[in-house]
């Protein structure tokens, strides 16, 4: 008999272990083939290639499949699961009424073709990707990521093939051209929490989001638990802690990015701009036939007028709040925690005998918002005092606290008070211009250098002259105090105005002045003339006609345009780039000893798992390499992850219970060869669906998605006889359809559709729905946090579009187990719990849609008690209500009507709220019965079946 494994004989001396399993057989490693369709004795039964697999496996536990469901449960099933909103009545009773053999398929198309239908499958994906709308930790900052949201709804809209759907998010923003859409998707690999404590060294929180990409790229696509190498070779799957690192060099190489992003309207507007600035240009071009020789003369005069600059190599000489990146071309970076009002103090010397000049340059990195060369949300500054103090290298009691008495700038804006996300709470106006109020001893005024859309992000200098040159002949250490007190005030919620990358340089000259050329400009004029591209020559063109007088009615007339230019989303999302430019300095990737990124190991060269499919030969190291390498069709994971999770979706368990892990720890597939049809059928479609209007694409998702829904075994009644429930509880043969709660954000949505309240706008930015004010303050929160409550329609969007901050989850959508972010979420639990009633019950939005339901049945619902609960019942659940739940209904009608009127329950209380119905409720209905009937829309609201999909 067998015992723990083992088989055991009447003499134990015999006994004897089974062979081991080698890991490296796991069906999982095998690339998918396609099978061939079984046998079943049930000749009619199945409808698609589907029925045929799930069919053959009940006929071997000899079970038969449910019979189908009424058709008005049906439509409700596929409403809710391809757009997450119920049907109307009026759709129930003509999909009742059509009698036609393709009205199901055609209503498949008709859904599949909704732009709700992006939004209802983008969140899984969403989930997938870890997505929020906050950094998470301490500060939890909020983080304006919302176009890689609506970038996801938008791919799955238009059915970008997966597999492209999947290289644009990983490595987008690596293909030739890249659209900003392209780049927006990058944002995939940058939902990451990020921590910005002060003192926390950015380089290990560097390290845990690479950590957390290898993760999500682990759970979401491969589906492989690859995390589990981080610190040692797998315990149990055939991979080996350096597979773990050679993979995660392909990402190593990485800036941590954002860019300023335009919906569709401004980039139209932009391009607007664009052409009518060019067409300027041209014309100028055209009627001065020697602007080629005047251009190349001013140039001439520009190549050499710079004295030379000496960079002082500088340290920080303060406190660790703020932490730093030093670059070989002597440049600073600020990351980590960013102090809203502070001095912050860095120390260089110079050999120098006599310095004139003090130069600071601002520059621009890819690591800061919007390119920087700021760190505010637009990637701006604004510097409020720039000190130095001269210190005798070899006698420190010799010091000189400089004076300045003259500044230039290539750039400074007009002066202004600052904006209200830079407010300190302190009444003063607190302006920033021109730079000469950086060296007025005032900490109230600063120089700025915002341009206004469209120009802010570029370099920026400024030259800083003292009263009397410096004359130290032992060489000097100069300390340089920057004081930045111009930002808000509360640092958890990104108001800082705080410098980003900068340099700062001396010279002997005491006559220097701020260059004015701009930093691609200085750098094409130094080009030969037969040397440069067209775009260079436009580019200083477009720089030198603003130095030309009769060039001003030109010049007036484009300066009129940049006003019109799209603000757009300043950091609108983070996106990843590939490390290139000055300064920038190739990452090594080594494997850490246990996992610890202060103990690094043997240098790695990127590179796949032995286990899965290899690279091609001639692969370079770049994330588009791994984008294309996860989505090769010799992959044996990646097309079955993506169909079972979207099985999973649909009958509530995958045909592997651990959509996450496809290891040799992972349940066996409950239908092994109807996995693998579906992974070959979706990357090579050869299965025609009736009323399908688009051609066989491979990696299509509305195919695989068509395959399902128009399968018997997807149109099944839900019915479970207990000895059903005793054999199959989890229903793994699909012998039933699921009855399954639908997701938090879909409990929302049914309940403001039903009520009429649904604002069905498609993307934008975050939602701010109604949530305790406390909650957003300490102690709940660790610094206050804004919350603007939506008073408008923005208050009755989706579920998906509520903003989401990761320390303080959006109480109703975490009562009904949405996730919150901190990491790749591939299966949602799914919880009943008192909680949940109470939420549904008594939420702001939930009280409101009973009111707001109440209304519109009294207004719409027919002229008797018995016309508008039917009408409200159909609202709720689409079916029409048996004459037993009609009396119920009836009788709680009336109940509520005598409790009201006797002064238990103030009808104000029940029938008022943040909205209105417009125009007079009818005749005959007092605020009593309104109220009345609030209770009953609040009650159908509640039901269990209200928020299931049967």
């Amino acid at each position: 008999m067998a015992v723990g494994g083992h088989v055991v004989f009447a003499d134990d001396s015999k006994a004897v272990s089974p062979p081991k399993k080698n890991p490296a057989d796991h069906w999982a490693w095998r690339a998918p083939v396609l099978p061939a369709l079984p046998s079943t004795k049930d000749k009619s039964w199945a409808k698609t290639p589907i029925d045929h697999f799930v069919l053959a496996k009940l006929e071997k536990e000899g079970l038969r499949p449910s019979s189908p469901t009424d058709r008005v449960t049906l439509l409700r099933r596929l409403s809710l699961d391809l757009t997450g909103l119920p049907p109307t009545p009026e759709e129930v009773d003509r999909f009742v009424a059509d009698s036609s053999k393709d009205a199901y398929e055609r209503k498949v198309e008709e859904l599949l073709a909704s732009p709700h239908y992006g939004e209802r499958w983008g969140r899984h994906w969403l989930d997938a990707a870890r997505y929020a709308d906050s950094d998470g930790f301490e500060k939890d900052k909020p983080r304006s990521v919302w176009l890689y949201r609506d970038w996801v709804i938008g791919a799955l809209n238009r059915d970008l093939p997966y597999d492209q759907f999947v290289i644009e998010q990983v490595a987008g923003d690596l293909l030739p051209s890249p659209t900003q859409d392209q780049q927006v998707a990058t944002g995939f690999l940058r939902n990451a929490m990020l921590n910005e404590e002060g003192g926390v060294d950015p380089e290990q929180f560097r390290m845990d989001a690479m950590f957390d990409r290898m993760d999500c790229l682990g759970k979401s696509v491969l589906g492989v638990t690859i995390q589990c190498a981080q610190c040692h070779n797998h315990k149990y799957d055939p991979i080996k802690q350096e597979d773990y690192y050679r993979l995660f060099a392909y990402l190593n190489n990485d800036h941590e990015s954002s860019l300023v992003a335009y919906t569709p309207a401004e980039q139209m507007q932009r391009a607007n701009v664009l052409r009518q600035m060019r067409d300027i240009e041209d014309g100028l071009r055209h009627t001065h036939a020697d602007w080629e020789d005047k251009m190349r003369a001013w140039e001439a005069t520009v190549v050499s007028n710079q004295p030379v600059w000496e960079v002082v190599n500088c340290v920080n000489a303060g406190d660790n709040g703020e932490r730093f990146y030093y670059y070989e071309d002597g440049s600073i970076r600020a990351a980590s925690y960013a102090p809203t009002m502070w001095s912050s103090h860095f120390r260089g010397t110079n050999r120098l005998e006599s310095i004139g000049a003090f130069r600071l340059e601002q520059l621009t990195d890819p690591n800061l918002p919007c390119q920087g060369p700021g760190r505010s949300l637009k990637g701006l500054s604004a510097l409020t005092e720039f000190n130095v103090e001269a210190v005798d290298l070899l006698n420190p009691t010799n010091k000189v606290e400089v004076k300045f008495v003259k500044a230039t700038a290539d750039f400074s804006n007009e002066e202004r008070a600052l904006e209200k996300e830079f407010d300190d709470l302190s009444g003063r106006r607190r302006p920033y211009g021109p730079v000469a109020l950086a060296i007025d001893g005032k900490d109230d005024t600063a120089w700025g250098i915002d341009a206004g859309p469209g120009r802010r992000n570029q370099a920026r200098k400024a030259v800083f002259i003292p009263e009397k040159p410096l004359t130290f002949t032992n060489g000097v250490v100069l300390n340089f105090r920057l004081m930045q007190n111009h930002g808000g005030f509360n640092s958890d919620d990104n108001m800082n105005h705080n410098l980003g990358r900068f340099r700062l340089s001396v010279c002997g000259d005491t006559n220097a002045v701020a260059d004015p050329l701009p930093a691609g400009v200085r750098e094409i004029v130094s080009i030969p003339w037969d040397k440069r591209s067209p775009a260079q020559i436009a580019t200083v063109f477009s720089y030198w006609r603003t130095t030309v007088p009769e060039f001003q009615e030109a010049n007036t007339q484009i300066e009129t345009l940049w006003k019109q230019w799209p603000e757009g989303a300043p950091s609108l999302t983070l996106v990843a780039r590939k490390s290139q430019g000055p300064g920038d300095q190739r990452r090594e990737t080594r494997l850490f000893k246990r996992g610890d990124w202060l103990k690094p190991g043997d240098t790695v060269a990127a590179g796949v798992p032995p286990i899965l499919h290899p690279v091609p030969a001639d692969s370079d190291d770049s994330r588009l390499t791994l984008a294309r390498w996860l989505v090769d069709k010799k992959s044996p994971t990646t097309a079955r992850v993506c169909v079972n999770r979207t099985w999973q979706q649909y009958f509530g368990i995958g045909l592997v219970d651990t959509a996450e892990d496809f290891g040799t720890q992972s349940p066996a597939p409950s239908h092994p060869e109807l996995l693998d049809w579906l992974a070959c059928e979706f990357m090579e479609p050869h299965t025609s669906v009736p009323g399908a209007k688009e051609a066989l694409t491979p990696w299509s998702m509305k195919h695989l998605h068509r395959l399902i829904v128009n399968s018997a075994a997807y149109k099944q009644g839900s019915h479970v006889p207990p000895d059903l429930y005793q054999r199959d509880p989890y229903n793994r043969l699909v012998a039933r359809a699921p009855r399954l709660r639908v997701e938090g954000e879909i409990v929302r949505d049914i309940a403001l559709s039903a009520s009429g309240l649904l604002n069905a706008d498609i993307g934008g930015r975050p939602a701010y729905p109604p949530a305790p004010d406390f909650l957003f303050k300490p102690p709940a929160s660790y610094g206050p946090k804004t919350w603007l409550t939506e008073t408008g329609a923005g208050r009755y969007r989706r579920g998906i579009y509520t903003f989401r901050f990761r320390s303080i989850p959006y109480p109703m959508l975490a009562a009904f187990d949405a996730p919150n972010g901190d990491f790749s979420c591939v299966r949602r639990l799914r919880s009943n719990t008192p909680l949940q009633a109470l939420i549904s019950l008594n939420e702001p939005v939930f009280l409101e849609c009973a009111q707001a339901l109440a209304k519109k049945t009294v207004k719409e619902g027919g002229g008797t008690d018995t016309d508008r609960v039917r009408f409200a019942f159909r609202r709720v659940l689409g079916r029409q209500p048996s004459a037993h739940e009609l009396e119920v209904l009836k009788g709680l009608l009336d109940k509520e009507s005598r409790r009201i009127a006797e002064g238990w329950v103030a009808a104000s209380e029940l029938a008022t709220g943040k909205l209105d119905v417009p125009g007079d409720l009818p005749a005959g209905i007092t605020p009593t019965q309104l109220a009345s009937y609030t209770v009953v829309c609040r009650t159908l609201l509640n039901l269990d079946e209200a928020i299931t999909r049967e």
